[in-house]
């Protein structure tokens, strides 16, 4: 077993606690529609996370790291960046640290954002190179501070992902290649805590 399994599933333990001091509930909906995301995305299901009660049918991410600042503008370009990171098996992403505040807007944050990805993607930007490395199973753990800000609908649907990364926290550890969490195994983790009905 991965030294990060209980990280990795318990990442939203944080969030559903918080969620049971929140009565509001457009502010319900929207948390509860992020821990779905956050957990659909990292399964590699996210044609669910996309799916017209989850996502509005034009939505633009924002991700600014490195210097750099990548516009996914649509539906097909939010679908061609998820495909790339299941291709170059980096979707095993987690969070970690949570500190959410929400209102009618959506809700904003700082975390601690770790991910499972192959060497092409340690440069200063990883979400500009995304792409296998020549050794499949040379995995590295990229670590980093990122502030998020997702705007939602009238409806509770998500807008976009703003995210920007505070680049003096980066910091890239070598994993034991056992502790690499793979793309199945995260699926298999996820499965029940994506079905599991929050009170």
């Amino acid at each position: 077993m991965s030294r990060y399994e209980h990280e990795f599933t318990t990442m939203f333990a944080g969030l559903e606690k918080q969620l049971e001091g929140i009565d509001n509930p457009r502010h319900r909906a929207i948390l509860t529609n992020y821990r779905r995301h956050g957990l659909l995305e990292v399964a590699g299901r996210y044609r669910e996370l996309l799916a017209p009660d989850m996502t509005v049918e034009h939505p633009q991410y924002r991700l600014h790291e490195g210097g750099r600042s990548i516009v996914l503008d649509g539906m097909e370009q939010v679908v061609a960046f998820y495909e790339s990171l299941t291709a170059a098996n980096a979707i095993v992403m987690w969070v970690a640290e949570q500190d959410i505040a929400v209102n009618d807007h959506g809700f904003s944050g700082e975390v601690v954002f770790n991910a499972f990805v192959p060497a092409p993607m340690l440069g200063e930007s990883a979400f500009a190179d995304i792409r296998a490395g020549e050794d499949p199973g040379e995995m590295f753990l990229l670590r980093r501070t990122l502030a998020f800000v997702w705007p939602y609908d009238e409806r509770c649907r998500l807008i976009g992902e703003h995210v920007y990364e505070d680049g003096a926290s980066r910091e890239i550890i070598e994993p034991d290649p056992a502790d690499v969490i793979t793309a199945a195994r995260a699926a298999e983790l996820l499965a029940p805590e994506i079905d599991r009905v929050l009170p």
